[in-house]
């Protein structure tokens, strides 16, 4: 993935440069921001909830500042994990210069995305770039100009969940309960078929043992199972028409 872009910031080169270093302002400014800690002078940790074409994922990394030039430029270096939904790392450059009405920075990010993300392909991936960046320096430029305050993050936020992946644990699906009752039912036949003694209570008692058995396997085979990710023609499309509208404007 590569992003070449730029964002005109109305504030001094100088207030521009200490917001790009403090963690209030960038978990502020960051979409889905969940954590972010500065551990030192050039780190940063972070977490953040992405959504790249239908796969939403939590992603938690890190970036260190390099090649520091305050306050001109320095370099990003990114690492992020986002489990089973893929990966990321690279570097990002980032150059402030002085201009008539504020700062205007100059990025320029090279970096690899694997695993479930990166397959699907560029064109989605850069788009998602793009529209994170642009979200991102919208809020941090209103911030840092003070036309908007600083507002405190939720400290807790459902993370998005992947295409294709289990539903989340709790309630009990009609699916089972209608099973349970055909298993009963099953087994209620059984205990009354020739050649079994006694009552129907042995048959229910296999159906119940059965609905124990099949719940046990759906369980184990739900948690195992990786997300599935479906993406229709249209919506690629759309997707790239969008990317393409965009940089015609």
């Amino acid at each position: 993935m590569q992003l070449v872009g730029e964002q005109l910031i109305e504030a001094p080169s100088q207030r521009v440069w200490e917001a790009l270093n403090d963690p209030e302002i960038l978990a502020a400014s960051l979409p889905g921001h969940q954590h972010l800690e500065k551990q030192a002078d050039d780190r940063f940790i972070a977490t953040v909830d992405i959504k790249v074409g239908p796969i939403g994922a939590r992603m938690k990394g890190s970036v260190t500042l390099t090649d520091l030039n305050p306050p001109n430029s320095y370099t990003l270096v990114l690492e992020g994990n986002g489990g089973i939904a893929g990966s990321m790392k690279g570097n990002a450059k980032v150059r402030l210069d002085d201009v008539d009405g504020g700062t205007r920075i100059f990025y320029d990010v090279d970096a690899l995305v694997e695993g479930r993300m990166a397959q699907l392909g560029g064109p989605i991936i850069d788009a998602t770039a793009k529209h994170f960046t642009s979200k991102f320096f919208t809020s941090f430029g209103e911030i840092v100009s003070g036309k908007k305050a600083v507002e405190p993050v939720p400290a807790k936020v459902a993370a998005p969940a992947a295409v294709g992946a289990p539903a989340p644990a709790g309630g009990f699906p009609i699916a089972w309960i209608l099973a349970m009752v055909i298993a009963a039912g099953c087994g209620f036949l059984f205990g009354h078929s020739p050649g079994v003694t006694d009552t129907a209570w042995a048959g229910l008692a296999m159906g119940m043992l059965l609905i124990v058995v099949a719940f046990t396997a759906f369980e184990y085979g739900r948690r195992l199972a990786a997300p599935v990710v479906m993406l229709d023609s249209a919506l690629l499309r759309r997707l790239i028409e969008g990317e393409q509208k965009g940089e015609q404007k």
